[in-house]
């Protein structure tokens, strides 16, 4: 394989990430929609989804949220019937949120067929083809984890206002 060739591959697939990002993207803000949500709201239900259940504590230190940020985002959510906060029965002191079953079906009827169309494109794939895509994106995520501690300390060039 020629050096040039080499040079246009690897811009497809930079080209092919950064058109898969805009499609998620696009996805997930219709689906937010839907849902009657804001994308940080979204974030929490994934974590909460993912996880099974989460402390307030927890949730803002994922979403990058201010104490009282994280009490009106649950307050929202558990107005919408999307989570319930209850006391964990081994430390009373403690907050446990949970995603409800009204979630996991609204978001299953959103995001289900995609899960099934992608298992179908997966299933010709070898264990080998498998673990080099399962690597890539996990190298990818790792950098935009380190990235995103980067851009973090960065200043806003435009302030907002209030």
């Amino acid at each position: 394989m020629s050096s040039n060739n080499l040079g246009e591959l690897r811009a497809t697939l930079g080209a092919e990430v950064q058109a898969n990002q805009s499609a998620v993207d696009a996805f997930d803000e219709r689906a937010a929609t839907i849902l009657g949500i804001n994308r940080t709201d979204m974030r929490c239900l994934e974590h909460l989804l993912s996880a099974g259940e989460a402390a307030p504590t927890e949730l803002g230190a994922h979403l990058g949220l201010t104490t009282g940020s994280v009490t009106a985002m649950l307050d929202r959510l558990e107005k919408l019937g999307y989570l319930t906060r209850s006391p964990d029965p081994g430390d009373r002191r403690r907050v446990v949120v949970r995603a409800t079953e009204v979630i996991r079906d609204r978001a299953g009827g959103i995001y289900q067929p995609m899960v099934e169309e992608g298992d179908r494109l997966t299933v010709d794939y070898t264990e080998e083809e498998l673990e080099l895509v399962i690597g890539f994106l996990r190298l990818t995520r790792g950098i935009y984890e380190r990235q995103l501690e980067r851009v973090r300390t960065i200043e806003p060039y435009v302030k907002r206002r209030r």
